[in-house]
């Protein structure tokens, strides 16, 4: 008795197989009374002596009834294992690829998958191309979830044939899984301009980028400091999905800090002649210049709340109105954006709009400043040594004293990097223009290093006049000695970035309060602020 519940209790674990696939009018109808001696493949796959149909769901047209029918009839005399179920799927025309695929794909929804109960197999041997094809794609989509069975003849054409089953996870077959990985290391690669870099954060968001730009044509938003590289990179996005025939038409670039009034309409949305002074003919604009390709907006942040609104509807309707007509224009483009401001910010401060946040904020990478990849600077600068050579044919190399410096240098917290990978563009161009006979001494390192550190001062210097004068106004500024303008903008950048008052305080006094007896951070954090006239609402308003 325990070995018959055994059994049983094996039995019900087994996966029944369900083969869906359509009648084939003129494979499966064979001659009436020889059809035997030929090859029928609807009725030769139930037929396989190592692979079991247990259901068969047959679909046919009403003008194939009685055919449908004989097959029924055949597959039970061969395989009585078989129940075959006969679906009623008209296609007016087998040939048109959008009622065919309609039709398949209600069938597909109205059918009761059982997947832990049924293994699936989708038959796309029978029927027209266009139908093998909407099976394919159907099944691709999960929507018949299953695998794919195609079946073929022997010689003796009496005999079973072969059949083979497809499944359509790529990642289980060894050398299609091993392109793809190639693929995408390939393209990785070109979105870094072939830089072997070694951030390990960089290279994980670069591996997004590259998935997300071929398979998406929705907008993509690139955050970053200026020179982080948003710019180069939009341009090699679109240069990899031209690659990949994802786009066909054009790149085009613009910097929406350069447009101001009606210039700003007109250079995006384009004008007729006339609809301002000066418009003394009609001018298409860069919308419609990127139509099916892609357009770059860097610094959209600069936009004015107009031109907004009209990107916009341009992103949801494809269509816009220039300046000055009455007739609207259509531009399919993908919209990939750049910006280095902090776009929620501008959104409370009613300088962005909300809605257009929302339509372009689907994909966003933010690009980190080179401060950030401190591993990523040789390889970079042997970057800048390449592209240095290609552009005035002269082969420029460090001495390795330079060499060393310099690197050293560029990883020390002297370092600011303000402009990122153009202040190292900058840096090269220069060493390299007065090294005489192609060689960057220690002579011209040490002077370089000097300008860039002067540089930054500077920088940094106006950075902070700029952020006290936000606070404390300049009358106020001119009171304050240098060493407490110096202090004061560092407090102010960590009550920037805390939580709040207690959190600034903890991190202010971290040293000092293991010294304390009775702490209470935040009370010497609002009191330092007090002499200053500042409190923390005003600083994190």
């Amino acid at each position: 008795m325990r070995i018959i519940d055994r059994k049983i209790e094996y039995n019900l674990t087994v996966k029944q197989n369900v083969v869906i696939g359509l009648l084939g009018t003129k494979l499966d109808a064979g001659k009436s009374r020889d059809r035997w001696q030929n090859w029928r493949p609807t009725v030769s796959l139930c037929r396989q002596p190592d692979f079991v149909v247990h259901r068969l769901e047959l679909l046919h047209s009403i003008r194939d009834v009685r055919l449908a029918k004989t097959i029924r009839d055949d597959i039970h005399h061969a395989s009585p294992e078989t129940s075959t179920q006969l679906h009623q799927v008209e296609f007016a025309d087998p040939w048109d690829f959008e009622e065919v695929y309609e039709q398949l794909y209600k069938f597909a929804r109205g059918y009761s998958f059982e997947t832990d109960a049924e293994d699936y197999l989708i038959h796309i041997t029978t029927g027209t191309h266009v139908a093998q094809i909407c099976l394919f794609l159907l099944t691709e989509s999960r929507h018949f979830p299953g695998r794919l069975l195609q079946c073929s003849p022997e010689r003796e054409r009496a005999a079973p044939g072969k059949i083979k089953i497809i499944d359509l996870d790529l990642s289980k077959y060894d050398r299609i899984a091993s392109r793809f990985r190639q693929e995408q290391r390939e393209a990785a690669s070109y979105l870094k301009n072939g830089i072997d870099t070694r951030n390990a954060a960089f290279n994980a968001l670069i591996d997004r980028i590259e998935r997300v730009a071929i398979a998406a044509h929705d907008p993509l938003l690139l955050m970053g400091p200026t020179g982080a590289g948003k710019s180069r990179l939009a341009r090699r996005i679109f240069e990899l999905k031209k690659i990949r025939h994802a786009v066909e038409g054009e790149f085009v670039d613009v910097n929406c800090a350069t447009l101001r009034g009606d210039g700003a309409m007109s250079t995006l949305f384009g004008h007729v002649k006339g609809a301002f002074t000066g418009a003394l003919k009609d001018r298409a604009g860069v919308l419609r210049a990127a139509d099916k390709g892609v357009l770059f907006l860097d610094e959209i942040g600069e936009l004015g709340l107009d031109e907004q609104a009209m990107l916009l509807r341009a992103l949801e309707e494809k269509t816009f109105l220039p300046l000055g007509s009455d007739r609207e224009v259509q531009s399919n483009f993908q919209l990939i954006a750049g910006t280095n401001r902090d776009l929620l910010a501008a959104v409370r401060d009613g300088r962005f709009r909300e809605d257009l946040l929302a339509r372009i904020n689907l994909w966003t990478f933010t690009l980190p400043g080179l401060k950030s990849r401190p591993e990523d600077i040789e390889p970079n600068l042997q970057f800048e040594a390449d592209q240095f050579a290609e552009k005035t044919g002269r082969q420029v190399t460090f001495s390795k004293e330079a060499r060393d410096k310099f690197l050293a240098f560029s990883l020390s917290p002297t370092a600011e990097w303000h402009g990122n990978f153009r202040d190292l563009n900058a840096a090269f161009v220069r060493m390299a223009t007065l090294a005489q006979g192609g060689r960057i001494s220690l002579e011209i390192v040490d002077e370089e290093i000097s300008r860039l550190t002067k540089t930054w001062k500077s920088l940094g210097e106006e950075e902070q006049q700029e952020t006290l004068t936000e606070y404390i106004g300049p009358a106020q500024l001119q009171q304050i000695d240098l060493f407490d303008r110096t202090q004061l903008t560092h407090v102010i950048e960590v009550c920037r970035k805390s939580r709040s008052l207690s959190e600034a305080g903890r991190i202010l006094f971290g040293a000092s309060r293991e010294r304390k007896t009775s702490t209470n951070d935040a009370d010497r954090l609002r009191k330092y602020l007090q002499r200053f006239n500042l409190i923390w609402d005003q600083i994190n308003e």
